[in-house]
């Protein structure tokens, strides 16, 4: 009960640093004009849009309001008088292309097969930039089961490895760079639970990880990061089984997703409005 009551107020002190900072930051937010948001996602994307797991028995409220993506979002535009409008969808669908979203296959759909027309039943970049002007990507955890390098890198294979993954990312960059009046925010690769991987392939992940901030990013472009694995980590190199659904399941729990979905909603914002520069990459706001 004390945990929750602690959450509940950790919650609530986020939204008003963020409201605040925000409000006292001396930025024209343009008020008249929408910004539209897309959040391409799977499961573990849900259960942070929403606050909570859906598998759990715990409702997520904070003092009786529900406390998802939507609700800081829509809570937001009426405080600041913003009109930040945020929608999300599965990507990719299960039929006819996969259930996987991994760097191959955004790489496969937006670079490889990319263009005006979908790729089997999926939206290119050519398509979702005309309806969205902020576009947030994200892998499932299974994408940090990460393999050894052969030595023969090839950007079209689907073979989960950091050489297959380096070229995916800069060809994605690449393609991104070309849309430069739509912002895109990359979550890093979720973490797997100690029980669900080894030591070595959980390192080759958290490489990974830290090559996406801190070579594949660049400054000053229209491409920017969410930390996603530092916060249900917290700087390790697996899920804290505290944040797991369970101890075979490296789903994020209720506890992570309350605790989290207020620093992605600051890190949206900020990207949004001030280009990321008044928070971290995990979503605190920089004071």
């Amino acid at each position: 009960m004390l945990k929750n009551v602690f959450w509940g107020l950790y919650a609530l002190f986020i939204v008003f640093v963020t409201l605040s900072g925000c409000n006292n930051s001396g930025i024209d937010k343009n008020k008249s004009k929408k910004v539209k948001i897309l959040f391409l996602h799977h499961s573990t994307g849900r259960i942070i849009w929403k606050g909570k797991d859906e598998k759990s028995t715990t409702v997520s409220k904070l003092f009786g309001e529900k406390k998802g993506v939507p609700e800081f979002i829509e809570k937001y535009n009426k405080i600041n008088n913003t009109n930040y409008i945020i929608q999300e969808r599965s990507f990719p669908k299960a039929k006819p292309y996969g259930w996987k979203n991994y760097p191959f296959d955004y790489y496969n759909i937006w670079v490889k097969n990319g263009g005006d027309k979908l790729f089997m039943e999926e939206p290119t970049l050519e398509i979702l930039t005309k309806q969205y002007d902020v576009i947030i990507l994200k892998h499932c955890f299974p994408g940090s089961n990460i393999l050894k390098n052969i030595g023969i890198p090839d950007v079209n294979s689907d073979r989960k490895s950091l050489e297959n993954y380096k070229l995916q990312y800069n060809a994605l960059k690449k393609k991104m760079k070309e849309f430069s009046d739509t912002k895109f925010i990359v979550w890093t690769v979720p973490a797997l639970l100690e029980s669900k991987t080894t030591k070595e392939i959980a390192l080759r992940a958290d490489r990974f990880a830290k090559w996406v901030k801190t070579e594949w990013d660049d400054p000053d472009d229209n491409i920017f990061i969410w930390d996603f694995r530092a916060l249900e980590t917290e700087g390790d190199i697996f899920l804290k089984s505290k944040y797991a659904r369970n101890n075979n399941d490296s789903h994020p729990n209720t506890i992570l997703a309350k605790k989290i979905a207020p620093l992605f909603c600051n890190r949206i914002i900020d990207i949004i409005e001030t280009n990321g520069s008044k928070t971290t990459l995990t979503g605190e706001i920089i004071l």
